[in-house]
């Protein structure tokens, strides 16, 4: 279960779930107070009160019209029965009205009021202009009128409302969708992070996370791979130095019983010859010679079992590898004619921090290896380059290659895949190699045969990392 992001969710609904409601009851509020002091209502206010203006104007105006007639103090227009047909419409439809419910009738022609009497069959017209125009303010406040009630109809307060809070949970769902996806990343990152510590911290050396990120979890993933990487390199190493502890611990107790047998043995060898006169000469030389061979065997063993226990004090110091690699091969050229050495080396390769007595003890074993897999007519290619921290010496050749079980246990001591040997020299290579700070490696071979990469540090880098130690 994925926790941070579950707290990151938490504390987003928490920071914003309580502003969020007190920002909506707010809002609520002043649509509320904002929306009551609306036009619309103003526009109805004034409506209503020009039309109440209107109307007692309008009255007054007839109600004086009419007491102006009823006194005789204006004159009226005319309309005598005989000249019907000429009359003006509004005459017309008042004289066809029945003339028992309809003997005096108000009205307005444009901007004048009108106020029509019958008199027998004529009709009598008393007007007076109105000063104000009618028929455009009743239009007018018809138009307000229409415009209040489908406002009103509208219900504008709600959709307002409405509105807000669609526009108001849209926001905060499409907020809370790219949390939950940015927490997601966030948070998968470092769980594959915490899952890589703890399959590294029961011992898994290869725990490695995946790391498609630039930012400071991906750099951090990085850090956990590339320590997850040295760990695992030092542990192999320490893991191989044990292993030689314990090689050399049997060497040298095999070289001590070995070197107590031959003591007896040379000098019972020598009595035999001194008393050689008394029995076969013939006899006791080639017994003395097959003794002889023994011990030199015997010997040929303790040297490289003491060799292989012994540990040298180690001299470190700047190491021209091309000038070393070249010494090393032109020395054994002589002693392997039927081989083809060539050289590659780097034109500015940095001097690197080794011991030179065990480096020329390094590429003496795996330049005499490489002549006896080539054999006759063979081919060794020696090599040097730089990279980082470290100059890599590489020594290839042209023999059948090595096979999966030799891969195996290559470096392992007293395993020895040659006919003559004891199978101890690629394990002292490797320890001196990896006392000088560096290690030995087997490569694809380039001729066909097998590779093997020296790596030692650079001086530099070495001075720089043993001040750095102190």
């Amino acid at each position: 279960m994925n926790r941070l992001r579950n707290r990151l969710i938490l504390v987003f609904l928490a920071a914003t779930l309580v502003p969020l409601c007190a920002t909506g009851w707010i809002t609520n509020w002043l649509l509320d107070t904002s929306l009551d002091y609306a036009s619309t209502k103003q526009l109805s206010d004034v409506a209503q009160s020009l039309t109440l203006t209107a109307r007692a104007y309008y009255q007054r105006m007839e109600d004086g019209l009419k007491r102006s007639a009823a006194r005789g103090d204006g004159q009226p227009e005319k309309y005598a029965f005989a000249g019907h047909g000429s009359w003006p419409p509004v005459v017309k439809d008042f004289a066809s009205s029945d003339k028992s419910d309809d003997f005096e009738r108000s009205g307005q022609h444009g901007n004048r009021l009108l106020y029509l009497v019958r008199h027998g069959d004529d009709v009598w017209v008393y007007s007076t202009e109105l000063a104000l125009a009618m028929e455009d303010l009743s239009r007018q406040i018809g138009d307000a009128n229409a415009l209040v009630e489908r406002n009103q109809s509208l219900n504008l307060r709600r959709g307002f409302k409405l509105v807000y809070a669609l526009l108001t949970a849209s926001v905060w769902l499409v907020s809370l969708v790219l949390l939950v996806y940015l927490a997601h990343r966030i948070s998968r990152p470092i769980q594959q992070l915490t899952t890589g510590l703890t399959r590294l911290a029961a011992g898994d050396l290869n725990a490695r996370v995946t790391q498609a990120r630039n930012d400071e979890i991906g750099r951090a993933i990085q850090a956990f791979n590339d320590m997850a990487g040295r760990l695992r390199e030092t542990t192999d190493r320490l893991v191989y130095l044990r292993q030689l502890e314990s090689w050399q611990s049997l060497a040298r107790k095999t070289a001590h019983e070995v070197k107590n047998s031959l003591t007896p043995i040379r000098l019972t060898v020598e009595e035999m010859v001194v008393r050689s006169g008394d029995t076969d000469p013939a006899f006791i030389e080639q017994a003395a010679q097959i003794v002889v061979d023994e011990i030199e065997t015997l010997e040929r063993r303790v040297r490289a079992f003491s060799e292989f226990a012994a540990e040298p004090p180690v001299r470190p110091g700047p190491v021209d590898i091309n000038s070393v690699l070249q010494e090393r091969m032109a020395f054994l050229k002589s002693a392997h004619p039927e081989v083809a050495y060539d050289c590659r080396l780097a034109d500015t390769v940095p001097p690197a921090m080794a011991d030179q007595d065990l480096l020329k003890g390094i590429l003496t074993n795996l330049l005499e290896n490489a002549a006896e897999a080539a054999g006759e007519g063979g081919h060794i290619l020696g090599a040097t380059s730089s990279g980082g921290s470290h100059v890599v010496i590489e020594v290839h050749d042209s023999g059948p290659g090595l096979s999966e079980q030799a891969r195996a246990s290559l470096f392992q001591p007293t395993i020895t895949f040659k006919k003559r040997g004891m199978g101890l020299g690629l394990s002292i290579a490797r320890k001196s190699a990896l006392l000088s700070g560096g290690d030995i490696l087997l490569v694809k071979g380039e001729l066909g045969g097998a590779g093997f990469r020296v790596l030692l540090p650079v001086a530099g880098n070495a001075v720089q990392a043993h001040s750095n130690r102190g």
